[in-house]
């Protein structure tokens, strides 16, 4: 971290590249998850800057957690805030031990055993790397179709195809 965020107070808000350097993730990934999680609401002023707060802080870093660090989809974090709350991931984010897992694992949320969950350094091969090559719309709809790539490869995995020994008696 750069020593003028380190100087700051625990209190104060922060900016998106500062914010973007603590959590080693690209400043366009923290702006996407702004269209997929309703709760990540940083303040915004003149000409669009943002200004994070701590309790935002600790939600981007709680789903950077379970993204990241628990292999869940995007779907599966969303489940995650709406079964157990925003407190919830936001405590993760802090890294409260005390407050474990989720109670339930949601269907679906996992990334494949035999899979590497998606690294912090691949993002920028998934998501477009500069907001000036798609409007947002068009961002939001080729990310929705990576989603669902995703889940259909979940689902093919799932299925047992059975061997040819079998299929030949």
């Amino acid at each position: 971290m750069t020593g003028a965020a380190m100087d700051k107070s625990p209190d104060a808000f922060r900016t998106i590249s500062e914010v973007a350097e603590e959590l080693d993730l690209p400043q366009h990934v923290l702006r996407f998850w702004e269209t997929r999680f309703s709760h990540i609401k940083p303040l915004k002023r003149g000409g669009g800057r943002r200004y994070y707060r701590p309790d935002d802080v600790d939600l981007l870093k709680g789903i950077r957690h379970f993204l990241y660090g628990e292999g869940y989809t995007i779907k599966g974090v969303q489940r995650i805030l709406k079964e157990e709350g925003i407190r919830f991931v936001q405590a993760i984010g802090r890294g409260e031990e005390s407050v474990g897992a989720p109670r339930a694992e949601p269907k679906g949320a996992f990334i494949e055993p035999d899979e590497e969950p998606l690294a912090p350094e691949m993002a920028d091969t998934l998501i477009v790397p500069s907001e000036s090559l798609l409007s947002d719309d068009a961002l939001s709809k080729l990310q929705s179709a990576l989603d669902e790539l995703v889940e259909c490869d979940r689902v093919l995995r799932s299925l047992k195809v059975p061997s040819e020994a079998a299929v030949s008696d």
